[in-house]
Order: structure tokens, then sequence, then C-alpha cells
């Protein structure tokens, strides 16, 4: 298992195109298709979203090749409140199988993709 960590301030939205560089590499790393890394790279981004709209301050997001790529995209700091995620939360839904959710009291703190 290789495993490439990320992590800056939601707040600092011109990082999320290197955000989405890192996304794309390691895609790429594991010999996904072109239509898979895209869109994986859009839910990398909307994973992003859902912290911040969640009222994180960091969002941690750790890659790892193992039989394919998962994400597991965390939150720290901030003031943690439930937000409105339901655009984000079906796009990600209509782009990868295999998306599971961590809610802690109802917010959204966890989110690990797997293509």
């Amino acid at each position: 298992m290789k495993e490439f960590k990320v992590s800056f301030r939601l707040a600092d939205s011109e990082y999320l195109t290197a955000l989405r560089l890192v996304a794309g590499a390691v895609c790429s790393a594991s010999d996904r298709d072109l239509d898979v890394l895209e869109d994986f790279k859009v839910c990398v981004t909307e994973c992003a979203n859902i912290l911040k709209n969640c009222g994180f301050e960091r969002g941690v997001f750790s890659f790892e090749r193992d039989g394919g790529v998962i994400l597991r995209a965390t939150g720290e700091g901030g003031a943690a409140h439930e937000g409105d995620n339901e655009l984000s939360l079906a796009l990600i839904s209509a782009l990868v199988e295999n998306c599971d959710i961590v809610r802690v009291k109802g917010i959204i703190n966890g989110i690990t993709l797997k293509i």
C-alpha cells in the first residue's frame, strides 16, 4: 500500500487545484482511465466543499493505492456544524460507486471514496 497525504486550510481555495492534481496523479499511477480520473477529481473537490460547508478549518486528504484508489477526507478544527451538502453528495453518488460518509452528531466529518 502506498499513501500520500495532503492537509490545508479549507479557506485557502487556491489549494484545491493542487489537491486535484494529487488526485489525478494517484489515479494515473494506478492505471485508471481518463474518464474515471476526471470523475474522481470532481469528487475530491466536492469532498473539500462538504468539509468546508460543515465549518471545518482544515481538510486532511489521504490517498492510498491498494488494488484501486482510496481517498479518506476528514475535517479538523473550526466550528463544525451541519451544512447544506445535498448537491455535493448527489454528485459524488453519481460519479463514484463506493462512498462512505462518517457523521458525528449529524455532522459530516469524514468521507471515504473508493474507485
